[in-house]
Order: structure tokens, then C-alpha cells, then sequence
């Protein structure tokens, strides 16, 4: 497969929510990348991965309001609003005045359910301000893509592979 064909399809699979850059940067990996491939990879899965966050901040709250009530997607919408609020009323507990390192941390523990999409959705219910939610979820994505570039390496080459990378003989 060449090589753009690759970096196509990780950078929509970086826009897909709850995937995310959590699932692309793997993929990468999967597909033979490594070194400068990787590198350039990482890169294309953090711009996709933002790609919607503007969206994601500016509509999703709206939309989610607008079909809460609606006959087939109410339930999900409803679900959807209601995680959002929650998440972001326990960032807020939780950081106080530290908000935008909690976001930042939220965004960048690659965990189920914690990527840029709920991030953002929740700084958004957090009334948080668009730039200072923008930076703190593209640093929380880049931590994440470090997080799991380093995992996905060492389950294909082995510890001993990255440590050899780190510090080579």
C-alpha cells in the first residue's frame, strides 16, 4: 500500500470519536511506520484528531440540546448532553483553579472516553473559552500521541527494542 494511502486513512481514523489518535497512532505502527514515517504519522493523527474540535465546541452542545427531545435520538442525545455536563462538572470539582491543566491531563491519560471529543464537549459546558480549550486539548492530544506512539512500539518491537532506540549500543 503506499505510503500517502497510509496516512489517509490515520487521519480519518483520527477523526473518528472514541477512536481517535488513541487508535490511529497504533495503526501506524501496525502498518510498517517507523522513524521519519512515524514521525510524519504522528503529526497527521494530531491534526486529525483537532480537525473537529473547533465543531465539537461551537455546535455540539446546541445540537445535543436541539435532539434531547426528539422521538428516534433523544435517549442518545440526552446520554450524550448529560456525560458531557457531568464530565465537565467533575473537572471542575476536581481542578479548581487548575482548570487547564486538568483538562490537558483529561484529554492526554489515554483512556476510553477521555480523548479531544469529550474534552472539548466538556470545556464547552465549562463556558472555559475557545483558545484556552483549543490549547489545552492539542497539548492533551499530544501527550497522548507520545503515550501511545511509545506503547504501540514497544508491543511491536519488544521492551528491548525501545530501549534500544533510547539508548542505542
Amino acid at each position: 500500500m503506499p505510503l500517502f494511502v497510509k496516512y489517509i486513512i490515520i487521519f480519518f481514523v483520527s477523526m473518528v470519536p472514541i477512536i481517535e489518535l488513541r487508535g490511529a497512532i497504533p495503526i501506524a505502527v501496525g502498518m510498517g511506520m517507523e522513524g521519519w514515517q512515524l514521525f510524519w504519522a504522528y503529526i497527521i493523527c494530531v491534526i486529525g484528531n483537532m480537525l473537529p474540535v473547533p465543531l465539537i465546541y461551537f455546535f455540539a452542545r446546541k445540537v445535543l440540546i436541539w435532539g434531547k427531545d426528539k422521538k428516534y435520538i433523544g435517549k442518545f442525545f440526552t446520554f450524550c448532553y448529560n456525560k458531557g455536563e457531568k464530565g465537565g462538572e467533575k473537572l471542575k470539582k476536581k481542578a479548581k483553579n487548575g482548570l487547564f491543566i486538568a483538562l490537558m491531563l483529561f484529554v492526554g491519560i489515554p483512556l476510553p472516553g477521555t480523548g479531544a471529543w469529550t474534552g472539548t464537549l466538556a470545556a464547552s459546558f465549562l463556558d472555559m473559552g475557545f483558545k484556552k480549550s483549543v490549547i489545552a486539548v492539542i497539548c492533551g492530544v499530544a501527550i497522548a500521541g507520545i503515550i501511545m506512539g511509545a506503547a504501540s512500539l514497544a508491543v511491536s518491537m519488544g521492551a528491548g527494542g525501545i530501549f534500544s532506540l533510547i539508548a542505542p549500543k
